[in-house]
């Protein structure tokens, strides 16, 4: 299983949300390429990004801070990004992978613009990742702002024909929290989807990652923690071992 460890962006800032609330947000870095770095050095081969300035509609001067720090990130060598946060348009997804992203998540496209989320994923099959958020089962879109009047399941169960084979999931109710995830949950999306899920959303110890793994590569592809990382909750080395 990959483990990412997550690097959110807000105007050049290494920050974590709670519940994606943007006016719950904890810095903790001013320097991203530093500590993408840090995750390279440690071992971590992956590292997803998300340019939330971008998810949440902010000033062009946020966006653009963000945009270079994607571009720096992509610039350490021996990691691979995983990125994605107000990718709604083919224009967006292109830029992104011509900085050198490996992968791009689409999420609220799928909903709002399914046929450029086709046109995504086979354009750009290699790159073009399915971003599912949701909330009590219903999928939450426009940086998690808004509710779409669309089931979990009944997105999820869309991808593989519009051509997705990646899919991250973020339970949103446990985003940022700490509070521990859900394994079956993870486990019924992936069954759903007919594909292995990247499970994102509540990890709270190395126990959580070792359940996610356990459920096999099959079923579960990775994981992604942040605020855990950065608040000491466990280190970076000891996940990377968990999920392998």
């Amino acid at each position: 299983m990959i483990f990412f460890p997550a690097i959110d962006l807000v105007a050049g800032q290494v920050v974590r949300l709670r519940r994606g609330d943007r006016s719950q947000m904890d810095v903790y870095s001013s320097d991203p390429v530093a500590v993408a770095r840090d995750f390279c050095a440690r071992g971590a081969t992956w590292i997803h990004v998300v340019d939330l300035s971008a998810a949440l509609g902010e000033d062009e001067d946020a966006c653009e801070r963000n945009a270079r720090a994607i571009a720096g990130i992509c610039g350490v060598e021996g990691v691979s990004v995983d990125t994605g946060g107000g990718v709604r348009d083919a224009a967006t997804l292109e830029r992104l992978v011509d900085m050198g992203c490996s992968r791009v998540a689409i999420g609220t496209a799928l909903v709002r613009d399914p046929d450029f989320a086709r046109v995504a994923a086979r354009d750009f099959a290699e790159h073009a990742v399915a971003d599912v958020a949701a909330k009590d089962g219903m999928v939450r879109v426009n940086g998690w702002r808004e509710g779409a009047e669309t089931s979990a399941d009944e997105l999820v169960g869309s991808l593989a024909e519009l051509g997705f084979r990646h899919l991250v999931f973020t339970d949103v109710s446990r985003d940022g929290m700490q509070c521990g995830i859900d394994v079956e949950s993870y486990v019924h999306i992936a069954g759903v989807a007919g594909f292995p899920v990247v499970a994102s959303g509540g990890i709270a110890g190395l126990d959580d990652i070792r359940a996610l793994a356990a459920a096999g590569d099959d079923v579960i592809e990775g994981a992604i923690s942040g605020r855990a990382i950065f608040e000491g909750s466990f280190t970076l080395e000891d996940a990377l071992a968990a999920a392998s």
